[in-house]
């Protein structure tokens, strides 16, 4: 069983970090669910040269979503018929931009 612990982020910072991704490493993004009985981990992140360079992966859509925009991603009812923003409280972010959480939040605290 994974460990349950506070998401250092409120929904709008997250959203932010993932609109500044030319500031911020985001893709590669991992987290799950604290009320996911399987503990699954999904991942999103953004690839700048794609025509919708948001993604997201593990979700209600086969082989995965991509998106326009953080905004539209992180609204899109994907996860149960559910959203992240919906399930914000839910969320345990793992690594962020293939680093782990505490890292990156080491690394980028000066900037958020």
């Amino acid at each position: 069983m994974k460990a349950e612990k506070d998401n250092p982020f409120s929904f709008e910072t997250f959203l932010n970090i993932l609109e500044h991704d030319d500031a911020f490493a985001v893709d590669e993004t991992a987290f799950y669910f604290m009320d996911d009985p399987a503990g699954e981990e999904s991942m999103l992140g953004c690839l700048r040269r794609l025509d919708k360079p948001y993604w997201v992966g593990n979700c209600d859509i086969p082989d995965g979503g991509c998106f326009r925009t953080a905004s539209e991603m992180l609204h899109a009812r994907i996860f149960d018929g559910k959203s992240i923003k919906e399930r914000w409280s839910q969320v345990v972010l793992v690594s962020i931009g293939g680093i782990r959480t505490d890292e990156w939040m080491d690394f980028y605290s000066g900037k958020l």
